[in-house]
């Protein structure tokens, strides 16, 4: 019986209406400035080219396949980065498989506070990522006002399998609210795994939208416990300007560390295939600065401006 189902799968997936290879990408310029900016020359190109292609099986589910060129591209690890294939299974969801550069639920949930351009932190220490790898497996399925996501990445040469899971509930027009869990287990060692609970809600009314949001990452480690809060609110001036305003506070529980403490503005103006976007950021404490007679405190205000082309 195995050896029949496996058959009429291949079958299946052998028969596939293909569609033409589609490619979208984009360059950008930006400048960055100010004490706590890039070392050097402040400006810096970006770009990036994205293959897709898509075709449906004789059973009616879908594949998709996605890859994406850009300026990292060309180190050994990485000659096509982002690289990902997607089955729809219809009512039953879509399960990704990420062969590189996908990012785990946690990672996704990381700060869900609306902005303009760049998160409150943009520069800084970020709020913690989860459990990220090649080879992931990531689930979603939309089922009425929820939305599911599961990520896999399975245990390799180095850690332990982790498991991370979300949801995302938009029952009540112009709300919505998140949640996400998983354990990081990085490594063999158990006395090493940190715990990652995530809840957020955002606020739509009109052409503003408010949001808050608190993060805890728990880890066996002595020490090592991070907590994350933030707010924000962002504004549609009209359909091609967007500001915001947003703060956070990323607190530490090792012992002579203070908080790290984030306030950031954001604006884009969209005209055509054309954006720009620009950030300022005032950082207090950046990544946990230490205190006492070997004071390492950062204060750093930052900015960034950017210019983007999409085609």
């Amino acid at each position: 019986m195995k050896k029949v189902g496996l058959t009429a799968l291949a079958a299946s997936l052998v028969s596939v209406s293909a569609q033409a290879v589609d490619i979208s990408g984009g360059s950008s310029i930006s400048y960055n400035g100010g004490n706590g900016g890039v070392q050097g020359n402040p400006w810096a190109m970006n770009d990036s080219l994205t293959f897709t292609w898509g075709g449906e099986l004789d059973n009616g589910m879908t594949v998709d396949m996605s890859f994406l060129l850009d300026n990292s591209d060309g180190a050994a690890s990485q000659i096509f980065d982002n690289r990902s294939l997607a089955i729809g299974m219809g009512a039953g969801g879509t399960l990704t498989f990420w062969g590189q550069s996908g990012s785990g639920v946690v990672g996704s949930f990381d700060d869900k506070m609306p902005t303009a351009y760049e998160e409150s932190w943009y520069s800084a220490d970020s709020p913690n990522q989860g459990h990220s790898a090649s080879n992931m497996f990531y689930y979603t399925n939309s089922l009425d006002a929820v939305t599911l996501h599961a990520s896999l990445v399975p245990a390799g040469a180095g850690d332990d399998a982790s498991a991370e899971f979300g949801a995302v509930v938009t029952a009540i027009d112009g709300l919505e609210l998140g949640f996400a869990t998983g354990d990081d287990n990085a490594t063999k060692d158990i006395n090493t795994v940190v715990s990652n609970t995530i809840m957020y809600a955002k606020y739509t009314m009109g052409a503003a939208t408010f949001g808050i949001q608190q993060n805890e990452a728990d880890s066996e480690a002595a020490n090592s416990d991070e907590d994350f809060t933030a707010w924000g609110v962002s504004y549609a001036v009209n359909e091609d300007l967007s500001i915001s305003y947003g703060q956070s506070r990323l607190a530490y529980e090792a012992v002579g560390t203070d908080d790290q403490e984030s306030t950031g503005i954001s604006a884009s103006y969209t005209m055509g295939s054309m954006t720009l976007a620009g950030t300022v950021n005032d950082i207090s404490n950046e990544g946990s600065a230490t205190t006492g007679a070997n004071n390492t405190n950062k204060n750093n205000e930052t900015f960034e401006i950017n210019l983007s082309f999409a085609f």
